[in-house]
């Protein structure tokens, strides 16, 4: 049985790979519609129509000078007050304005708290990539990667390998990727996965999957370093590497 990793006294406890998480913008058009809201809870109509004219006082003051006249804060709240003033217009007699009931307000909130869930997942994905992009680069230094089968997600950490690389892709790791796609390897098992690939992967590892398919069909017994050609050709001529492992599986079918 092959050891993946060193001796226990010998092995380094795995540092947690540190990816920044993705910070929010910010938005001073939000913020001042915020603070109009946080101000106007509880007022009604008339207090709204009175604070609405301070600020449109406000901002012919403003438009005077150069460096005040393009506030975006300042126009998001204008433009707040005016809503609701149109709001409480509209409303029945006596209403006072409760940010709670406002759909305009809980429709922004469902969007953030939204916004806030894709951050987190793709936070929580980043840090997936890293870890397993680690793994990975410390299997192939023991030289162990070809006895790991892929995962699920592994074709992102292709990318995540090849952009620690400088942009270039990793000879051995998609070599690995394309033997286990020929073979139905690791998660390769199942066809929505291989399907899948075929927009995750390159072109020249594609190439060199269906190549190897084709070639170990012909050959049952050949061996990995027999076929190391099929990678050179993937990688400097994919699309004729394609065209032939068409070719092939074509002649494979017409003779059987």
């Amino acid at each position: 049985m092959t050891t993946l990793w060193p001796p226990l006294r010998t092995a380094r406890r795995p540092s947690v790979p540190r990816v920044a998480a993705p910070r929010e913008p910010v938005d001073p058009a939000r913020i001042g519609r915020r603070v109009v809201r946080r101000r106007a809870k509880g007022m009604d109509a008339g207090a709204v129509a009175a604070a609405l004219e301070d600020v449109r006082f406000d901002a012919r003051q403003n438009s005077r000078f150069e460096d005040l006249a393009d506030d975006v804060r300042g126009r998001a709240e204008l433009a707040e007050w005016e809503r609701l003033d149109q709001l409480l217009a509209a409303a029945p007699a006596g209403t006072v304005y409760d940010p709670d009931t406002d759909t305009v307000v809980q429709d922004e909130l469902a969007a953030e708290a939204a916004a806030a869930a894709a951050r987190a997942a793709e936070l929580r994905e980043a840090v997936r990539v890293a870890a397993r992009a680690d793994e990975l680069q410390a299997l192939r230094e023991l030289n162990a990667l070809e006895q790991t089968e892929p995962r699920d997600g592994d074709e992102a950490v292709r990318d995540e390998l090849a952009r620690r690389a400088g942009g270039h892709g990793q000879a051995d790791i998609d070599a690995w990727l394309a033997h286990a796609l020929a073979a139905h390897r690791g998660h390769y098992r199942d066809p929505a996965a291989r399907e899948a690939a075929a927009g995750l992967l390159t072109l020249p590892v594609l190439a060199h999957a269906a190549l190897l398919a084709e070639l170990t069909r012909l050959v049952p017994g050949a061996r990995a370093h027999e076929l190391a050609f099929a990678a050179r050709l993937a990688a400097t001529e994919p699309e004729a590497a394609g065209d032939l492992a068409a070719f092939l599986a074509r002649a494979r079918s017409e003779t059987s």
